[in-house]
């Protein structure tokens, strides 16, 4: 089996992940003071507004991959904003 990325390209994909999923996360934790409902709509929105294009689609792979390390409010937040720009 043969590939394009080295040890290097992979590690640097994964800790970009890992620092996307920490701000996520980090995100998720202020709304949660606003009750469950405005932890998932606060975080999505948060992100759709904040975050470039190619950190969503980033974040969108690493869920698509399992969404390893992400809470569950975040988790839903990013399912709930995935569909939405998917539907658009």
């Amino acid at each position: 089996m043969t590939t394009n990325a080295s040890a290097g390209e992979t590690a640097h994909v994964h800790d970009g992940a890992r620092k996307l999923v920490m701000m996520a996360n980090q995100i998720g934790t202020f709304f949660e003071s606003q009750g469950p409902d405005q932890a998932v709509s606060g975080t999505a929105d948060h992100i759709r507004k904040f975050w470039e294009p190619r950190m969503r689609r980033a974040i969108f792979a690493h869920l698509d991959a399992g969404g390893e390390g992400l809470a569950p409010n975040v988790r839903a937040a990013i399912e709930k904003l995935q569909s939405a720009e998917k539907a658009s």
